[in-house]
């Protein structure tokens, strides 16, 4: 019988990351500053901060989905802020948000110079970020922890090893018992480049990890809230089909308010769109705005630089607990 041919992981050569040159630090990261100058508005974004504020006062899920970019933009400390004030139950991101957030709880920077670094094949080859992320899934797996409960318990045990872990996203959301969870695609992320990258555990903690999101998926129903941040494909897929999971075993999830982050101009967004227009494709129309809330609920389209949108959420949520007060 014909087996094709493997490549042996093992041959593959890493460098220390103690002297890389990083596009991302912790002295980078924006700081939330509710006195800030308004840097986004529109009608979807007030009725989002309508129906959070909401979700928040009467104890509804609102689970939030975003990509690695949120990382690289230096939002870290305003997804802590949203978690810690209560107005996000469950984070959830891919491979490479692990990836940056690991990254800055260490070494206190992340976002190496690709096109340059793929040139002689070192993009990705880092020894402390492959072996450190690996040694704790693997470990976490013997556990039969999920993927970000595996980083968070390794950065928890080995506090000498990260001396940033207060900017660290999923250590903060582990300490104050947030689920956050991490949906990988093999290949995708560079831990995957490592010798020491086990792929049954990878396998193992993010399906327990998407387990975790389906199930906190329940309880934005009723009147729950789902965000996906900057997510074009892995988030907006892993959404639908958690949807698909929760409504199956009893959970209607109708009047659902979704809302999806991104820099695409859609126009008219809730329009129909044919498969002859490059609309169509985008995955987030259909599986985030569109789709989940046919049933009711409202869905929107926050259009927009993350570094404005995400501070004027944050900002505006504060701005309207002030209104309530007083």
């Amino acid at each position: 019988m014909f087996r094709p041919e493997a490549i042996d992981f093992t041959k593959t050569k890493t460098y220390s990351a103690a002297d890389r040159h990083n596009l991302v630090t912790v002295d980078s990261l924006r700081v939330p500053d509710v006195s800030a100058d308004d840097l986004f508005h529109s009608e979807e974004m007030d009725i989002l901060v309508k129906n959070l504020a909401a979700a928040k006062k009467n104890g509804v899920g609102v689970t939030c989905f975003y990509g690695a970019h949120v990382i690289k933009c230096g939002l870290s400390k305003y997804l802590i802020k949203l978690i810690e004030e209560g107005y996000i139950t469950h984070l959830a991101s891919n491979g490479a948000g692990s990836i940056h957030d690991f990254e800055l709880a260490y070494l206190g920077g992340t976002s190496e110079h690709v096109p340059t670094a793929i040139e002689d094949g070192s993009f990705g080859m880092w020894e402390e970020t492959g072996a450190w992320m690996n040694e704790a899934i693997n470990e976490g797996a013997k556990q039969g922890l999920g993927y970000g409960e595996s980083l968070a318990a390794y950065v928890d045990s080995h506090p000498e090893r990260f001396p940033y872990r207060e900017d660290c996203v999923f250590y903060r959301a582990y300490r104050m018992g947030i689920p956050a969870t991490y949906h990988v695609t093999m290949g995708t992320d560079i831990i995957h480049q490592h010798p020491k990258a086990d792929f049954a555990a990878l396998g193992q903690t993010s399906g327990r990890d998407f387990a975790y999101f389906c199930r906190s998926l329940t309880t934005l129903d009723p009147n729950g809230v789902h965000l996906n941040i900057g997510s074009a494909v892995t988030g907006a897929e892993v959404f639908l089909k958690a949807l698909s999971i929760a409504r199956n075993q009893g959970f209607a999830l109708r009047n659902i308010t979704t809302a999806n982050f991104d820099i695409i101009p859609l126009g008219d967004y809730k329009s129909d769109v044919g498969k002859d227009t490059y609309e169509y494709y985008y995955r987030p129309r259909k599986n985030i705005i569109n789709r989940p809330v046919s049933l009711g609920g409202v869905g929107l389209y926050i259009c927009g630089n993350h570094m404005d949108t995400v501070p004027s959420l944050w900002r505006g949520l504060k701005l309207s607990e002030e209104s309530d007060n007083g």
